[in-house]
């Protein structure tokens, strides 16, 4: 399975934030939309950075030098984006999540945004698969296809 069929079900709605906005503004949206990261953009909308939870999380805990609802988000985005290609594994894209304990990763094509994943995304993805060989396997060891 390739991450474009994940794509199929899941949809390519993806949400940014300005690099510019506030800590504040970017926890907001993780609750209102239900979401685990946003990708950072400039004032171009160019892709700059990725922020989660957790490195709001870290900027607290590593003591904000201001008010941390203030702080803003270039200032604890990740930077270095990884991202992936709709032609790419689901286990390959499982593999390099799990080695570099990211739990998204955008997808893209040239330079455009088809979508982004995350790790629930492709585990969903690998469950419905192996669901669909085990059934179809079980109804062979049991007769069920003429042959």
């Amino acid at each position: 399975m390739k991450v474009k069929d994940v794509l199929k079900v899941k949809g390519s709605k993806v949400y940014t934030i300005n690099e510019n906005a506030t800590l504040m503004a970017a926890t907001a949206k993780f609750f209102n939309y239900k979401i685990g990261s946003l990708l950072v953009v400039n004032d171009a909308e160019v892709i700059v950075g990725i922020i989660a939870p957790n490195d709001i999380l870290k900027a607290v805990h590593e003591g904000c030098t201001e008010n941390c609802a203030l702080q803003r988000v270039n200032e604890v985005m990740t930077k270095n984006i990884i991202c992936a290609s709709e032609e790419d594994s689901i286990d390959y894209i499982q593999a390099i999540m799990t080695e570099n304990r990211i739990r998204h990763i955008p997808i893209m094509e040239q330079s455009e945004l088809k979508g982004l994943v995350s790790i629930g995304d492709i585990v969903s993805a690998q469950i419905k698969e192996r669901d669909v060989q085990n059934r179809f396997l079980t109804d062979y060891i049991e007769g069920k296809y003429p042959a």
